[in-house]
Order: structure tokens, then C-alpha cells, then sequence
């Protein structure tokens, strides 16, 4: 199907996914680039393959849209728009969490949640818990960030205080940041490293205060005294890794 019209149904529905509101009705959302496509493809979240005329990848999925040059400009977020496109269905959550568990309080930028999504897989988190007031997964900016890594590791928004009730449960400890009032993140044993929940605060205010107390350990990343703080998510990364099997204890 080649579509050269802006009125087209399917156009406009398209233009309104750049909105929450609509990503959330609909429960679809655009993605834009071959490799993003690539990995959308093997989860098997495509519905729509979007192309602009002349344009084609070797992957098999039922539905082809191609479009005019015009409508890509106008379908895509970005200054200089990719040629291959896809609408995909939102991921089905899993509320297994598993034994690695990142909760990621009321994070803001887009650019900080994708890279923190990146690194949880990179470092075998199994579950992603977002606050309810975290920026929306599905925002393009987040997505790109992730790059792609956001298709394979399982993430839920959820209220946190219920999450954590949930967790002590489970005897899943929580850790959180407190480099006043913590151990070094190197310093906690095998065991301590098998099983936890980190939470990660705002960009500009942490934990939120009613979280604090629902957190069993402090932990922090040992830094130059010139420093007064990392951004969140080059800290997540960091604290991540350190909380990986590396260490015998």
C-alpha cells in the first residue's frame, strides 16, 4: 500500500502517537531507524512496517505502508528522518520480577531513562519497576536511547511503595543512594548481590522522603571530593556494575 496523502486515516492516526494520551488509547507506538526496526522484529511487536517509497529490509512481516518522502517528514521526531519505520503494539507486562530488581523513581528526562534501561540489561537486571510519575517508556527520545535494549528486559509502571511491600515479601532488601549514610557499593557480599532492589530518586531531588524509610542499606559510589554529584543515570550505570557477580566475598 503507498499512501501519499496526509488526510489518510492511518496518517493521522500516526501523527496523534506523538502523544501520550494517544499512545495510551491506542496501546501502539512509533519507533524510527533500521536497527530499532530490527530489534522490534524479533520481539515480534511490529504491526505495521512504514517505508518510504524505493525503500526496502529483509524482514517478513504481514503489513507494508509505504509513504511519500512529504508524509515521512511529517510522521517522524526527528530533524533528519529515517526511511524505514515501524507502529508497533506495546509490551505485555510480566509481573514476575524476578531477583534483580531496578526501581526507578520519578525520572524526568528522556535520555536518563533510556541509557538506565540500557545499562539494566547490560548488567542482567530482570525487572524495571517505573513510578507512575516516571516519563512515559514509549516516548521516542526514551526509546532511542534505549537503543533498542528497551524490547528485551521486562518493565512495569507501578506504584513503588507497593512494589516495595511486595518485595520485603519476597526478602528481596532495598537498596538505596546515600553518600553520607552508606557503605560502598563494592563493600556488600556475594550474597547481598544475589538478591536486591536498587531505587533510583529524580534527577533533582532523589527518593522521594515516604520511600526512605521502606529502604533497608545505604549504599554509595566513592568519588573524587571535587565532584558533588553524577547524573543519574551515569550513577545507575555505575552502581549496576558494582552490584554485578564480579566479586568473591
Amino acid at each position: 500500500m503507498i499512501i501519499t496523502s496526509l488526510d489518510n486515516k492511518r496518517i493521522k492516526k500516526y501523527l496523534k502517537l506523538k502523544e501520550k494520551k494517544y499512545r495510551d488509547e491506542y496501546s501502539e507506538f512509533l519507533i524510527e531507524g533500521e536497527h530499532l526496526v530490527l530489534e522490534a522484529y524479533k520481539t515480534g511487536l511490529i504491526e505495521e512496517l512504514i517505508l518510504e517509497v524505493g525503500t526496502n529490509i529483509d524482514i517478513d512481516v504481514p503489513n507494508i505502508i509505504y509513504l511519500t518522502t512529504n508524509i515521512i517528514k511529517k510522521i517522524s521526531t526527528l530533524e533528519s528522518p529515517h526511511k524505514i519505520m515501524a507502529l508497533c503494539k506495546k509490551k505485555e507486562d510480566n509481573l514476575k520480577l524476578g531477583n534483580k530488581i531496578l526501581l526507578i523513581d520519578n525520572i524526568q528526562d528522556p535520555g536518563n531513562l533510556g541509557t538506565i534501561i540500557r545499562s539494566a540489561l547490560a548488567f542482567n537486571i530482570d525487572t524495571i519497576v517505573l513510578s507512575e510519575d516516571c516519563v512515559d517508556l514509549y516516548n521516542s527520545k526514551v526509546i532511542r536511547a534505549t537503543q533498542g535494549m528497551f524490547f528485551h528486559i521486562n518493565i512495569i509502571r507501578k506504584n513503588l511503595k507497593i512494589v516495595i511491600k511486595e518485595l520485603h515479601k519476597k526478602n528481596i532488601k532495598i537498596y538505596k543512594t546515600d553518600v553520607t549514610n552508606g557503605i560502598n557499593a563494592r563493600d556488600l557480599t556475594k550474597i547481598e548481590r544475589e538478591k536486591y532492589a536498587l531505587i533510583i530518586g529524580n534527577e533533582g531531588n532523589g527518593v522521594r522522603k515516604e520511600l526512605e524509610p521502606l529502604c533497608d542499606k545505604n549504599i554509595y559510589i566513592p568519588m573524587n571530593d571535587k565532584v558533588e554529584s553524577l547524573n543519574v543515570a551515569v550513577a545507575t550505570s555505575i552502581l549496576l556494575y558494582e552490584l554485578g557477580d564480579k566479586y568473591e566475598s
